[in-house]
């Protein structure tokens, strides 16, 4: 049998906490590599599970983790100098393996990357894209942080449209999903490909009776909008 991929985030506090909350929703085995006492109690009363408490300068706690080449490395540590010495050491022992970092400036983007990591997560440019949504994008943004709280009943449903569809014919770009309160996440366009394709991809779509779209959104919400679509044109 495979072995499923699996993501070892080391560190866990305020500034790096949405980054184990967005990796629970994706398709990897989470496992929390903290070194302190308060983050590791912090971690379990967040409802995390697999959390481990090592001693993160010695190499050989790191070595007895079972880091596999197609596994992911994400250093979040507080002490951006840890963190850079954290991630210069997971690369000499796992040089095959994605490392990913949480960084605070350019200065120390550049270190990180010098140690080794991959892929760099710019809080400065996280907080930049995340004013940008609030102020030009909001009932988008409401969505998207209503979807990452476990608490609310948000999800992804995909509808076919139907023959004589209300929205037939009408182009994507021209419809404001924004009054039916979902986001569309993509669509199989029949008219022109059978694959599916994200909104993002610059495609100019049109809504068909037959095509299928995702969208996400309140399950209420998305309940209503498929009844809205199966409404027939006049």
């Amino acid at each position: 049998m495979e072995r499923k991929a699996k993501a070892f985030m080391f560190g866990y506090g305020k500034s790096s906490s949405f980054v184990a909350k967005q990796l629970s929703y994706e398709s990897l085995h989470l496992s929390l590599i903290l070194s302190t006492q308060e983050a590791y109690d912090q971690a379990y009363a967040d409802g995390y599970v697999d959390v481990k408490k090592i001693d993160m300068t010695d190499d050989s706690e790191l070595e007895k983790l079972e880091v596999g080449e197609e596994d992911y490395l994400i250093c979040v540590l507080e002490d951006k100098h840890l963190n850079v010495f954290l991630t210069l050491s997971l690369h000499a022992l796992f040089p095959k393996t994605m490392i990913i970092a949480l960084s605070d400036s350019m200065h120390t983007t550049q270190k990180l990357k010098m140690a080794g990591a991959k892929r760099i997560i710019d809080l400065y440019q996280v907080s930049a894209n995340r004013l940008h949504n609030i102020l030009h994008k909001p009932v988008t943004t409401q969505l998207v942080d209503r979807l990452l709280s476990p608490s609310e009943d948000f999800s992804f449903k995909e509808m076919t449209i139907p023959q004589n569809s209300i929205i037939d014919k009408v182009m994507v770009d021209t419809f404001d999903f924004t009054q039916h309160h979902v986001i569309m996440v993509g669509m199989i366009d029949n008219r022109l490909s059978k694959k599916f394709i994200f909104v993002t991809s610059g495609v100019e779509n049109r809504f068909d009776s037959g095509d299928t779209i995702v969208c996400i959104g309140y399950n209420t919400d998305l309940e209503k909008f498929e009844a809205y679509i199966n409404e027939v044109k006049r």
